[in-house]
């Protein structure tokens, strides 16, 4: 969606996808793409209002290409999620010669607040696309859950 002066407001979106989740992230940047891809991820967990941005995380991946940076980046914010037994509620990133910078906010998982929904088990290669479209980007996958 664009506004008057053409910029891409940039937000996430779920698709459905058999058992799994379809994530998307959409923004003007590639990097406001795959921040909006990790908010859509941790929407599928809980309601991204519950979460605090009490804690800083930072998280760094590279890959040959943007596509499976995506993957990398999500299934690393998975891998924090699970083993620091966190949600996330705020992404940014930088992308830089096939490497990625990240910041993580949340918090430790409440189980009565946050009543999780899912647990995300990895991001998969299943409709796969990072690419610049007319009115920004798009960064989507499809996730095991």
């Amino acid at each position: 969606m664009a506004d008057d002066a053409g910029h891409t407001d940039k937000h996430w979106e779920h698709f459905a996808h058999d058992a799994d989740m379809g994530v998307r992230g959409i923004g003007p940047t590639c990097a406001e793409a795959f921040e909006q891809a990790a908010m859509a991820l941790s929407a599928v967990v809980t309601n991204l209002a519950a979460i605090r941005l009490a804690q800083k995380i930072e998280i760094s991946c590279s890959a040959p290409d943007a596509e499976l940076l995506l993957v990398d980046w999500l299934n690393a914010i998975i891998y924090e999620m699970a083993t620091r037994h966190m949600l996330f509620g705020h992404f940014e990133v930088q992308l830089a010669d096939g490497g990625l910078a990240g910041t993580a906010w949340g918090e430790r998982v409440d189980i009565a607040r946050h009543q999780p929904a899912v647990e995300p088990k990895g991001a998969t290669y299943t409709s796969l696309a990072v690419r610049r479209e007319d009115e920004g980007w798009l960064a989507q996958c499809v996730v095991d859950v």
